[in-house]
């Protein structure tokens, strides 16, 4: 089938490059060592579904907000899984998350840096909500890894007389600080160590490098602001602690 045909070297390079993640965590003996392979597959899957869909509805507003929907919907679930299920967790995910797209997502069509279409909200909300997610789940494990080897401290604050929330203040900046490096070095390197993806999509679908680059500089400082807002709310919400967390898997 010409289709096989076409995709045949796509799927033997991904089969390739799975095997490769999974056969080197296996010989290493990592926790987990499967969880690459799994994550590809389902990522692939889900890109084809994906494909699918969009392909008949891209043009529609009424299903690019429902596809946009889902998506922050599974962010937020995820975010969430991964700092310990809970209604509050849940909401804390859901309130910053939300936060910071639709602040960001605000200014960058309300100032016009992007057009306002049903195709770019669904390109640069996207990426913005899965940026945000990883951002969420990064300030939560790291406030939440610092306040457990940090316990005496905080204990320490406690004892004095301190609030909840000023003993884990500090703990609660310094996860801020660290869940946003890899958005930071991402930002300050594209170009000169990393080409995005969006960069180089929009020129493989005939864009100019410098429309290109413009859309990317927006797509960048949106990552950083809708980041900055959601790294913020989570740590001010998780910071009152009145007891030792839990370790999380």
């Amino acid at each position: 089938m010409p289709i096989i045909r076409e995709l045949g070297p796509t799927i033997l390079g991904v089969l390739l490059l799975a095997a490769l993640a999974t056969a080197v965590l296996t010989v290493y003996r990592v926790p987990r060592r499967w969880a690459p392979l799994l994550a590809i597959l389902r990522g692939a899957l889900q890109l084809a579904v994906i494909s699918l869909i969009l392909a008949g509805v891209i043009t529609s507003p009424v299903w690019v907000a429902l596809a946009l929907l889902v998506m922050f919907s599974v962010a937020a679930a995820t975010a969430t899984r991964r700092v310990g299920w809970s209604v509050d967790h849940a909401t804390m995910m859901g309130v910053a998350m939300a936060t910071g797209i639709v602040v960001t997502l605000a200014v960058v069509f309300l100032t016009g840096a992007i057009e306002f279409s049903a195709r770019y909200a669904l390109a640069i909300g996207g990426i913005v909500i899965g940026n945000a997610m990883s951002i969420a789940t990064l300030t939560g494990r790291r406030f939440t890894e610092a306040t457990i080897d940090h316990w005496d401290e905080v204990e320490g604050w406690l004892a004095l007389g301190a609030t909840p929330r000023r003993s884990t203040l500090d703990l609660a900046r310094g996860a801020v600080y660290s869940a946003l490096i890899p958005s930071v070095d991402q930002t300050k390197t594209t170009g000169l160590v990393t080409l995005p993806g969006a960069f180089v999509g929009a020129i493989f679908g005939g864009v100019s490098p410098l429309e290109a680059g413009r859309f990317q500089v927006v797509v960048l400082a949106a990552i950083m602001a809708a980041g900055s807002i959601t790294a913020v709310i989570v740590s001010a919400w998780l910071a009152p602690v009145r007891t030792r967390p839990v370790v999380l898997d």
